[in-house]
Parts: C-alpha cells; structure tokens; sequence
C-alpha cells in the first residue's frame, strides 16, 4: 500500500505552532496549490487548499522560517481523524508532513485575494497549549 503526498505550494497564513502537554511542537498551515489550463482560448485556473501538519523539530522550524506566501515543497501521507462537537461527528483528512523544504518564491507570491484572511500574530514565541484533540 501507498499513501504519498508531494505539495509545492504557497502559505495562505502564517504558522500556528502550539506545543502538547508533552512539549512536542505542532505546527498546522494551509497551502495553496494551483493549476492553470486554457478551454476555448480561455484561461482558467483553480486553487486547491491543503491543511498541513507538522510535528516536532519540523514543527519548530515551520514556525521559525516560514510566513504567509513562503513557497514551500512538502512531502508526507494523509491520515484523517474525527473529534465530536456539538454531539455531532466531524471529520478532516490532513497532511501530516515528513518533510519540508523551504523554496524561493521568485516574488509570485499569491495575491492578497486569494488567501484566507487571518488575525495579526503576537510574534513572540511563548509555548501555547490547547485541549481541542489531540494535538
């Protein structure tokens, strides 16, 4: 059996690093991946978002070198995992990154638009803790 992802894509915000109970650090992002074609010589293009995890020194590194449109490559498998909210069963399937490596953007960075919107960061980096999985 095979369960294999390559991504080569943009951050559409920055890292959220957090730490477990156990210190570990866990590092999710969203990347942006896009293909282009043209139909009747007109060009389309679409935009698929990835939710991406990292953990431990990966984890550490994300959150130290990467930001909203780094372009980044990343190598990993999927998994899926469900929690309960509100008596109701949900459902994400993720990348869990085994690798990264961080790449020039060559100023094609994704445009403001087309990335989700996110609050300012406190910069500092304070370990966080939080109780909703188990991340």
């Amino acid at each position: 059996m095979l369960n294999k992802v390559q991504l080569i894509g943009f951050l559409g915000a920055d890292p959220d690093v957090r730490y477990t109970q156990g210190q570990e650090a866990v590092a999710r992002v969203r990347i942006a991946t896009s293909e282009t074609w043209k139909k009747n010589g007109e060009k389309h293009e679409r935009t698929e978002w990835h939710n991406v995890v990292f953990f431990g020194k990966l984890a550490e590194i994300v959150g130290e070198h990467l930001k909203k449109g780094s372009l980044v490559y990343v190598d990993g498998h999927l998994q899926t995992r469900s929690w309960e909210k509100d008596g109701e069963t949900r459902y994400t399937t993720e990348v869990i990154a085994e690798a990264m490596k961080m790449l020039p953007s060559g100023g094609k960075a994704k445009p403001e638009s087309d990335a989700p919107k996110s609050a300012p960061k406190d910069r500092t980096k304070a370990k966080q803790t939080h109780d909703d999985g188990p991340f």
